[in-house]
């Protein structure tokens, strides 16, 4: 886990997670949207990852972030921010 400073004019930490790909092992830096959605992310959990805003650009003023976190261990995010789903127990 790691905060993001944003850029000029905002002064917000913006909360994002250090992320391994499978496919080639490289160490990207993913955003985690909505209001506590970080307490879902553990250290070493499978997260499914999409492309966020322009293609191959960052987004806003999020300096080097491009992907946002979109599943935590099979389960959406959406889902288990609104407490529709649990994440499940390994």
């Amino acid at each position: 886990m790691c905060g993001v400073e944003a850029k000029q004019p905002n002064s917000a930490i913006r909360k994002c997670v250090r992320v391994q790909l499978i496919k080639n092992g490289k160490k990207i830096t993913a955003f985690v949207p909505n209001d506590g959605c970080l307490n879902f992310v553990d250290e070493n959990d499978e997260v499914l990852i999409a492309g966020f805003g322009r293609s191959g650009h960052a987004v806003g003023d999020l300096p080097g972030v491009r992907f946002k976190v979109v599943k935590v261990s099979g389960v959406s995010l959406l889902a288990l921010w609104k407490e529709k789903k649990e994440k499940p127990r390994s």
